[in-house]
């Protein structure tokens, strides 16, 4: 099956799932997406297992300015195919907290480069890059990472001089991360 045919098959099962009524509410929220179905986690996740991790289908679903494509994508890439480089890119390319969630969630946190990553994000004066920073720190320490002394007092450094210009998202991340250091 091609690239194109699966896109057709995903999209024909976003609109049979689609919840109209959560729909028009992220549209009224003011979600920056060309489309948003309305599809819930646990369906994409089952829509998922319907087809075979892709690292080409997960990077055209991504591009796809659809909320349910990407959060598709980050179920379909191949977890050992997502590169540093590719997630420098899908960070920048992040539009909301929640697809930063999903790539965190499903993605990045069991990757051997994510402390490095975090840290390096963490210190970004780019609001998303320290989202997803704050957010791959607090899953690695809810998972029971350990950080030597060093890397905790850089830690606690970045998130209380994150803080006062931080918005409600990354707010919840900093204190989920200090909450896990206490």
């Amino acid at each position: 099956m091609t690239i194109d045919e699966q896109l057709r098959d995903i999209k024909k099962e976003f609109r049979s799932c689609m919840n109209g009524v959560l729909s028009a509410k992220m549209r009224e929220a003011g979600m920056p997406y060309k489309v948003i179905f309305g599809v819930e986690y646990p369906r994409l996740v089952s829509i998922a297992q319907e087809f075979s991790p892709d690292r080409i289908l997960a990077q055209t679903l991504w591009n796809e300015n659809i909320r349910e494509s990407k959060i598709l994508a980050t179920l379909l890439m191949p977890f050992d195919e997502f590169l540093p480089e590719m997630a420098d890119i899908w960070v920048d390319e992040t539009p909301i907290a929640e697809i930063a969630q999903m790539v965190v969630m499903n993605l990045l946190w069991r990757q051997t480069w994510a402390s490095e990553a975090a840290f390096q994000w963490m210190a970004s004066d780019n609001p998303m890059r320290q989202l997803y920073g704050f957010l791959i720190m607090a899953r690695l320490l809810q998972a029971g990472g350990q950080l030597n002394e060093r890397s905790l007092a850089e830690l606690r450094d970045q998130a209380y001089s994150s803080l006062p210009g931080a918005d409600l998202n990354l707010r919840k991340a900093i204190h989920s991360v200090l909450d896990r250091l206490e």
